[in-house]
């Protein structure tokens, strides 16, 4: 599997933001997720909310229960980290190994990636509203013709099985 797909399969949203956990950029990178975290802490004015923000107990649960954490055990007692796109690109200034350069530029992609898709559903969705909304004139319309046709036969068949009345001159 390439990269790519590996990271997108790593992708979250939590709080509404696509996040990738401290543990997975840590193995990515290939330092111990404590060192990862300690590189945080340290250059903590470098992370405001927007760029980086840690899990809370209830987050963590659904974590957990929805199988992305086996337990909360994995992550040792520490809350983990969650990073939005522009964390992992203030990641990529502190952790400057060749390894975490390629893995950046890696999830910089994944990230775009998963951004066109996004943007390609929502032009679908609108299409296929627009189509519907057009449809469902048409099937209205089509509704009217048919309903003024079967009135129509209805009145035929109404006429035909009256009482004739007057006059009958000969053999008919």
């Amino acid at each position: 599997m390439s990269l790519i797909k590996t990271i997108g399969n790593k992708i979250f949203y939590i709080r509404e933001t696509p996040v990738l956990l401290d543990s997975d950029l840590a193995a990515w990178y290939n330092v111990e997720t404590r060192v990862l975290k300690q590189t945080v802490r340290r250059n903590r004015e470098r992370f405001p909310q927007d760029f980086m923000f840690e899990l809370a107990e209830n987050e963590m649960h659904v974590m957990v229960s929805q199988n992305v954490i086996p337990n909360k055990g994995v992550l040792g007692g520490a809350t983990p980290f969650a990073f939005t796109q522009e964390g992992v690109a203030m990641l990529s200034g502190l952790l400057r190994s060749p390894k975490a350069i390629a893995v950046n530029v890696g999830i910089m992609r994944a990230f775009v990636t998963m951004r066109q898709h996004a943007q390609n559903y929502e032009a679908l969705a609108t299409a296929l509203k627009k189509l519907e909304n057009n449809t469902n004139h048409r099937f209205a319309e089509v509704g009217q013709v048919l309903d003024a046709l079967l009135e129509q036969k209805q009145l035929q068949e109404n006429q035909k099985q009256r009482k004739r009345i007057g006059i009958i001159y000969g053999n008919r």
